[in-house]
């Protein structure tokens, strides 16, 4: 049987969700088709508590499936898992979507308002409204409120946004 390395797309997005814990459960169901709980734990050396958080949180993600079969030693039901590899490409585009659909929501934000803010680091920046509440004055250092160009930060997020749609646009493109 053919052992798949780490660069699997499938494999590299287990560990970005999880870990190491999600990089031998997924190692193991590539390299396993169809094992089941306790298999997967034998193969990786995790406990079965582990295996099984690991096995439902890559199924509520559609990455993997689960069939209910009939164990014949034991009599009782199981299940057996299966990665699915080709839903990869479907994941991260929907993750995509969400994050387009945010950065968007915070460009919005950014252009529809004027900031305020005191120069220290650690302060947050303020809407002109909340400024006019607090009478500029910053309620963490006590410094006065000044005008803050946001420009720069509204630049930056054009420019992600304008990359995660020709991505997006690319993918539904070759499909």
């Amino acid at each position: 049987m053919k052992k798949i390395e780490y660069e699997d797309s499938f494999v590299k997005v287990a560990g970005l969700l999880g870990g190491d814990e999600y990089v031998k459960v997924a190692r193991a169901l590539l390299n396993n088709e169809n094992a089941t709980d306790e298999e997967i734990a034998s193969a990786t050396g995790l406990k079965i508590n582990i295996v099984r958080r690991v096995l439902y949180d890559l199924f509520g993600k559609s990455l993997i499936t689960g069939i209910r079969v009939k164990d014949p030693r034991r009599g009782w039901y199981v299940y057996q898992w299966k990665a699915q590899p080709d839903q990869v490409e479907t994941f991260l585009n929907s993750k995509k979507r969400k994050i387009l659909h945010r950065l968007k929501e915070r460009l919005k934000y950014e252009k529809s308002h004027t900031f305020y803010h005191c120069g220290t680091r650690s302060c947050r920046k303020r809407t002109f409204e909340e400024a006019m509440e607090l009478f500029f004055k910053c309620p963490e250092c006590g410094n006065p409120l000044s005008p803050h160009d946001n420009r720069r930060l509204i630049t930056a997020l054009e420019w992600k946004i304008k990359q995660l749609e020709e991505e997006l646009k690319g993918k539904s493109q070759k499909s």
